[in-house]
């Protein structure tokens, strides 16, 4: 996938509390986290929290781009609207 001129691999995961990550690397090295997790928020478990803002600008176009989620709805989260998501893919065969 690329973003910001950069060539970069999907690596999926799963956090503590439950849910699934998304960080991006280039080249092996971590490159941003795409997602949040926040286990007081009710998402599905095809879902995924996108953080489209401050450093990671950007990235919610990118991952549309290029198969992995689909936008579904926005969400108040503080001072910032953060982007709920469906997965189109399945994290485990990745």
């Amino acid at each position: 996938m690329n973003f910001n001129g950069a060539k970069l691999q999907i690596v999926f995961g799963e956090y503590a509390a439950g849910g699934t990550s998304i960080r991006l690397t280039e080249d092996g090295i971590p490159y941003m986290t795409a997602t949040i997790c926040d286990p007081d928020m009710d998402i599905k478990d095809d879902e995924v929290i996108i953080k489209n803002y401050s450093e990671n600008e950007g990235i919610l176009e990118a991952l549309e781009d290029a198969g992995i989620i689909q936008h579904s709805y926005l969400l108040n989260y503080g001072m910032v609207n953060i982007v709920v998501c469906k997965l189109l893919v399945n994290p485990t065969t990745k």
